[in-house]
């Protein structure tokens, strides 16, 4: 059975990125991106690339410190509480899952790449308005030794600023996964106005040709490939929602130990002890999830799935949860955008929408429990 609390170097490495997020990337500072109309913050990235964070998933060969998905959660748990921006999700988790499955010297040389901070990824996956990634109609036509892509893709996470995207595609012998510039002639991104004010497009493919050496691992067989990748992602978004839960939280007790109504705190409310007690008990619950899925796939990646599910859905309801009643808890001013509160209630919008939905994985869990 996975051990569900931290390990020492967890905790250690919990304390390291919590003091440097605290000191580099405040909730002022996406305030601030925010207000300047700004969608990424590479100076920021090239921070968390220079302790390592880039290439936590990275094998030592490609010059990443392989540290596993346990670290990886470590670190987006914190990024949670801050409500951190950055491609840590999409390039130093998901992509790098993905890239490190296969052996030939091109993607060693990309892993290299995103572990100095070099090179960032998007995952283009999404066609309808529900994540359903085995649903394609974006299509892959062979032509020469190469392919022609036409479609579109809908919420592509760092869509506008990455260098790369992995595309999922319909060709004839089945699901293909492409490896290919953003820049690529053809392709075009509509930037999306999203309300935790991150980067996020749509992708237009205009017959986009691209080589047959952009193609990843065997043709037909794309989404095997990508399906851990997938995992990965779903799990790491779990640690960083829980850490999103655990800040909002935080800034809805400090309240009640402050706020004062007949000339007493209204934390001494008995009513508000037991909500906010039952928000720490779902808390908990849910940092247990995501520490078990870490564990799975760091030592049985293939039985990973259910484990992740419980963690994805487990995250978003309880963050659901949290900002909620945070909002509720603080009456009037937890609907101004003076207060941070409304930050962390716009994310935990977002990503429980991105990598699948609480009902997308309750589903995935009631059918793997073989309701």
């Amino acid at each position: 059975m996975a051990k569900l609390i931290q390990t020492e170097e967890e905790t250690l490495l919990s304390e390291a990125a919590h003091g440097f997020l605290s000191k580099s990337a405040p909730v002022s500072r996406l305030r601030e991106m925010r207000d300047a109309g700004k969608r990424n913050d590479p100076e920021l990235w090239q921070e968390m690339t220079s302790a390592g964070w880039a290439g936590v998933l990275v094998p030592e060969a490609a010059d990443g410190s392989d540290m596993g998905h346990a670290a990886a959660h470590v670190l987006a748990r914190e990024m949670g509480r801050n409500l951190t921006v950055s491609p840590f999700l999409s390039t130093a988790v998901m992509a790098a899952t993905l890239l490190r499955q296969l052996s030939d010297e091109a993607t060693t040389e990309k892993l290299k790449q995103i572990a100095a901070g070099g090179l960032t990824y998007a995952l283009a996956l999404d066609e309808s308005a529900k994540f359903s990634p085995e649903q394609v109609e974006l299509t892959a036509e062979k032509r020469g030794n190469g392919y022609v892509l036409k479609g579109q893709k809908r919420f592509v996470v760092d869509g506008c600023q990455a260098d790369r995207v992995l595309v999922l595609a319909k060709s004839d012998e089945g699901l293909c996964l492409f490896d290919l510039s953003n820049k690529s002639p053809g392709l075009t991104q509509k930037a999306l106005e999203m309300i935790d004010s991150r980067d996020a497009a749509d992708l237009m493919f205009d017959d986009v040709e691209v080589s047959g050496e952009a193609l990843l691992g065997e043709v037909g067989r794309g989404y095997e490939l990508l399906k851990p990748a997938l995992e990965a992602g779903q799990a790491a978004l779990a640690a960083e929602t829980t850490g999103l839960a655990e800040a909002a939280f935080a800034l809805t007790t400090d309240y009640l130990k402050e706020r004062k109504q007949f000339g007493i705190t209204i934390g001494s409310f008995q009513a508000l002890q037991h909500r906010a007690a039952h928000m720490w008990c779902e808390i908990e619950l849910t940092h247990s999830a995501v520490l078990n899925a870490g564990r799975i796939l760091d030592e049985n990646p293939e039985q990973a799935t259910l484990a992740v599910s419980v963690a994805k859905a487990r995250a978003t309801d309880t963050a659901q949860k949290s900002v909620q009643e945070g909002v509720q808890m603080h009456g009037g001013i937890g609907m101004t955008d003076a207060f941070d509160m409304g930050f962390y209630m716009k994310r935990a919008r977002v990503a429980a929408e991105w990598l699948g939905d609480y009902g997308y994985h309750a589903g995935q869990v009631a059918q793997l429990r073989g309701f």
